[in-house]
């Protein structure tokens, strides 16, 4: 059984698709493969080849999910080779800043019949269109369920003891993260879910496959966020390297902590998405909320609503599943998968060609 993580490096929404993968450049891996290929080239494909050539050679992976499609991939990442290979394409493009030296382009179009695409203008001009509308559509309806929420959460936050949170986050943070270093650890940010078309999904599993404690946080509000990056901050003052997890909702807040060199994760759990399994600890942060009768049946009406425009756009994103795997149909047949697969094949030999080279050798080219 497969107990590789899975991330997001993107998200739906209100602020429209919310990319994370710049944090991928700037020479963070010796060996980025970027690909660049519309729909239905076989980029997932060609990942999937990849990695499973690695991890059958021993080597740590990452997957990285398509917040589009779950079932798809964006990427795959080899943390111990520094190497990986993402899809560079829209929504999520990217361009090297070391071009070749750390990442380098893969073309993928090369294994397009261009006259058998092109006979096929009409259609791949409407499907095109069609799903981008939906996910405009989508965008919109999370935007309108964003703006009702921050309403919503005014309300709840008022009726909150602060302190008492603090309190408690101050014993966590004694406990869990004490120390100092003079190497300050690193911060990468991936998202471990959000609103999909087959509707809410959350990782939990990345957490638990790197983290052995898990601290839950029913937290509906989001009333944890700044603690969080309170113990973001004590974490790395430690010198403890962190996965810092955005809420897809509101990507500029936070929503889990992973510290796996401490061996501890800290996830929020919800209504909506809640946690599936006994964590190590539980701290139930909407608990600190003293809501009046008044204010709990206005919260109950205006979820409803709230509810209402998220479930439209899940459908929206439902749509935009459907016509862009029209669109893959039509392009499918013209594409060359034998040159894929073999071209897959020729760059996860030479990742590993380089695991094996000697680091001397290495520097000596």
């Amino acid at each position: 059984m497969d107990h590789s993580p899975h991330i997001f490096l993107g998200a739906n929404s209100g602020e429209g698709f919310f990319p994370l993968y710049g944090q991928l450049l700037n020479g963070r891996f010796d060996d980025l493969l970027i690909l660049k290929g519309g729909p239905g080239c076989g980029k997932s494909s060609f990942m999937r080849t990849v990695a499973k050539e690695l991890a059958a050679a021993g080597e740590e992976t990452i997957y990285v999910n398509c917040s589009g499609d779950p079932d798809s991939l964006d990427g795959v990442l080899f943390p111990a080779l520094k190497a990986g290979v993402v899809d560079g394409t829209s929504p999520h493009v990217l361009e090297p800043d070391y071009t070749v030296a750390n990442e380098r382009y893969v073309d993928l179009t090369r294994f397009y019949d261009v006259a058998a695409v092109k006979a096929s203008r009409a259609r791949i001009v409407a499907y095109s269109d069609e799903y981008r509308a939906a996910y405009a559509s989508a965008y919109r309806l999370l935007r309108a369920a964003g703006a009702l929420f921050s309403e919503r959460r005014a309300l709840v936050r008022a009726a909150t003891d602060t302190e008492r949170l603090e309190r408690r986050f101050d014993g966590i943070l004694r406990r869990e993260l004490r120390g100092a270093s003079e190497r300050k650890g690193r911060v990468d940010r991936a998202f471990l879910g959000g609103l999909t078309h087959r509707g809410e999904l959350c990782r939990f599993d990345a957490a638990r496959a790197l983290c052995p404690r898990v601290y839950e946080l029913a937290d509906d509000w989001g009333l944890a966020a700044a603690s969080l990056e309170r113990l973001c901050a004590a974490a790395t003052e430690a010198g403890c390297d962190v996965l810092l997890c955005p809420n897809p909702d509101r990507p500029r807040e936070a929503m889990h902590l992973l510290v796996p060199s401490r061996g501890v994760a800290f996830v929020t759990s919800t209504a909506r998405v809640p946690y599936p399994e006994k964590p190590y600890r539980r701290l139930r942060v909407d608990a600190l909320a003293s809501l009046t009768r008044a204010q709990r049946a206005s919260l109950r009406f205006t979820g409803r609503i709230e509810r209402a425009l998220r479930s439209e756009a899940e459908e929206a994103l439902r749509h935009a599943k459907r016509a862009h795997d029209a669109l893959e149909a039509v392009y499918n047949p013209c594409v060359n998968f034998g040159g894929v697969y073999a071209l897959a094949a020729e760059e996860a030999q030479r990742l590993l060609k380089a695991r094996r080279q000697p680091e001397s050798e290495a520097d000596s080219k």
